[in-house]
This record gives C-alpha cells, sequence and structure tokens, in this order.
C-alpha cells in the first residue's frame, strides 16, 4: 500500500458510487484505502455495531451487487464472491476509521471525507449551472419570440400593400 498522502483525492472519489440515493464507498475499497484486508474491516464492524446504525452502513442486495459489479471494473472480482458486500455512507467511512485504529487509518479517514466532501460541493456547483442554464434558456426563448416578430415586422414593411400602378398587364380589348 502506497503512503495516504500519495493518494490524490480524485482517486478516492472514483471509488464512491451512490446506492439507494446515498453516496456510498464499498468495503473493499475502503479496506484498500485503510491498510487492512476486507475481512478484517468486517470484523471490525460487527464487533462495534452500535456504532454503524443502518444509515451509516448497508449490506448490499444480490440485485446491487450484480450492479455494482456491472458498473465497476475494479470491482470485477466481487461477481466470484459469496458474500454480499458492505456500503459505507461518510459517516460509516468516519466511523470505520475509528474502529480500525490505525495510523492508516486516521490519516485516510481524512482523506475519505474530503472526497465526499469536495463530491457534495460539485454537486452543488451542478445544481447551480443547472439553474442558470434553464435560466438562459428561458431568456432565449423569449428573444426568439421577439426576433420572430421583429422579422414578421420587416417581411410587412417590405411587401408593398398594393400594386404600384393602376393600369392591369396584359392585352386589354376594346369593347367597340
Amino acid at each position: 500500500m502506497s503512503p495516504p498522502d500519495l493518494i490524490p483525492v480524485e482517486h478516492v472519489q472514483s471509488r464512491i458510487l451512490v446506492l439507494r440515493g446515498q453516496r456510498v464507498i464499498i468495503d473493499r475499497n475502503l479496506a484498500r484505502l485503510y491498510g487492512v484486508t476486507t475481512k478484517r474491516l468486517n470484523e471490525q464492524v460487527k464487533r462495534n455495531q452500535r456504532r454503524f446504525p443502518e444509515d451509516f452502513v448497508f449490506q448490499l442486495t444480490k440485485a446491487e451487487k450484480a450492479e455494482v459489479v456491472a458498473k465497476c471494473d475494479h470491482l470485477g472480482n466481487l461477481r466470484f464472491s459469496n458474500t454480499l458486500p458492505y456500503a459505507f455512507t461518510e459517516h460509516g467511512a468516519i466511523q470505520a476509521a475509528n474502529v480500525i485504529n490505525s495510523a492508516t487509518a486516521e490519516e485516510m479517514g481524512v482523506m475519505v471525507v474530503r472526497a465526499f466532501i469536495q463530491l457534495r460541493q460539485m454537486m452543488v456547483n451542478h445544481k447551480a449551472l443547472t439553474a442558470k442554464l434553464a435560466e438562459l434558456d428561458a431568456r432565449l426563448g423569449e428573444h426568439d419570440e421577439q426576433i420572430a416578430s421583429l422579422v414578421e415586422a420587416i417581411r410587412k414593411l417590405t411587401m408593398p400593400d398594393g400594386p404600384l400602378h393602376k393600369r392591369k398587364i396584359g392585352f386589354v380589348g376594346t369593347d367597340d
């Protein structure tokens, strides 16, 4: 395992998934970040169940596991595992760092929290950008209507109201 200061926050962010409407990190990825085996991480969670309510950690269903394996190449080995993985929310990842009780876990716990915070900030920025784009789209819609009315007015101005001369064109016979 490389030293925690060499792991960029982007690497941690790439391991964060959205499951059940929450941003989570799978136990295998969290264990690697904390420098322990997945088995050791899950043992510590089971020994300290009071510290891990359902909104901190939950076990994936078979369907969720299949979806995660299909979407994430780095979790392809989970396909062959008989056990269902656990998903840790931001608070669950912090608690896991506390129960593992190692210097690596403490340092990486801070990195994981920073990754979650940056993702949260990006989501806020994304929502603000989406709102701005909707506002611009509405403005363009108004401008389109105004431009269309200007074009129509110009067309009316360029078209004569009637014939410029009173004489009819063509052969006119005499009634005599």
